[in-house]
């Protein structure tokens, strides 16, 4: 009996020193990959924040992922505000907040880049912007991105995230579905090319729109890509999906992306591309 105690206490007191062990570490040390749930040392992640063991990409900012895919970047769309035609509750808040932690004035970041000598239109869209989620101001950005490809004979790239239309926008936000997709539209009609990146995760409208609407598609490993979740669907059809239904290696399978591409490959990619349909505009 006082062995049994004396292990208990010795058991109690490890489980003790073990918490007081995890307080001390730093939070963001140590992270979860949410695809392959191993734990991985944050220094590990590497310039391009991806999972070494699965190569899954963290969501990361829209300026990160320009700082190291293209040689130089000029900003556009700055002078555009979001505004709040519903006069939803604590929306201003929200915006301000995001505005602050991105330092965005939307979810999406649109200029004129380059890759080497290939100058192009470049937009990446901020899943830490309220979930990238596509607002007026998104859309108009967007638009005018591609409008501006168009009246300059450019070539447009364009990295997707985000949770859909913003619900704090009503109708003015699923109407970017169709304004944009026109101005992609006009941009193909004048023989341009344009490229589709795919990224964790994509759904709702943009799904539904100019994120599959690109000359040719990418993704990144295990990039979720659906338009309605897993949870609302499976609701609807009251039966169980499968859990790869909506990862990008599932998706292309089904023909709906051309390639997935890591991170670290990106940049040379694009720029092949970029170059191979250099010529389209005057095919």
């Amino acid at each position: 009996m006082q062995l049994f105690d004396e292990l208990k206490t010795l058991g109690q007191k490890h489980v003790k020193a073990d918490k007081q062990a995890q307080q001390n570490v730093p939070s963001g040390v140590w992270l979860a990959c949410p695809k392959c749930k191993q734990s991985v040392y944050h220094k590990d992640l590497g310039i391009y924040s991806t999972c070494p063991n699965c190569s899954y990409g963290f969501r990361i900012s829209s300026r990160q992922r320009v700082d190291w895919l293209t040689d130089s970047f000029t900003e556009m769309g700055q002078d555009l505000q979001t505004a709040d035609p519903l006069d939803f509750p604590d929306y201003a808040k929200k915006i301000d907040k995001a505005q602050q932690a991105t330092d965005l004035n939307d979810s999406v970041l649109t200029g004129v880049a380059k890759i080497g000598e290939q100058e192009f239109l470049l937009g990446v869209m901020d899943p830490k912007f309220i979930m990238g989620s596509m607002g007026t101001v998104t859309g108009e950005k967007i638009t005018r991105l591609f409008e501006y490809a168009t009246k300059h004979n450019k070539a447009v790239v364009l990295f997707t995230a985000s949770g859909g239309a913003r619900m704090q926008e009503g109708i003015y936000s699923l109407m970017q579905m169709a304004k944009v997709s026109q101005a992609v539209r006009e941009h193909s009609k004048a023989g341009l090319f344009y490229l589709s990146v795919i990224t964790d995760p994509t759904t709702g409208g943009v799904t539904a729109s100019f994120a599959m609407q690109g000359d040719i598609i990418l993704s990144e490993p295990h990039a979720l890509i659906g338009f309605a979740g897993k949870r609302v669907i499976e609701q609807t059809m009251h039966q169980k999906i499968p859990e790869n239904l909506q990862d990008a290696d599932n998706i292309m399978k089904h023909g709906f992306v051309d390639a997935i591409v890591k991170r670290e490959e990106q940049k040379d990619t694009i720029a092949w591309l970029l170059e191979m349909n250099q010529g389209k505009a005057g095919e």
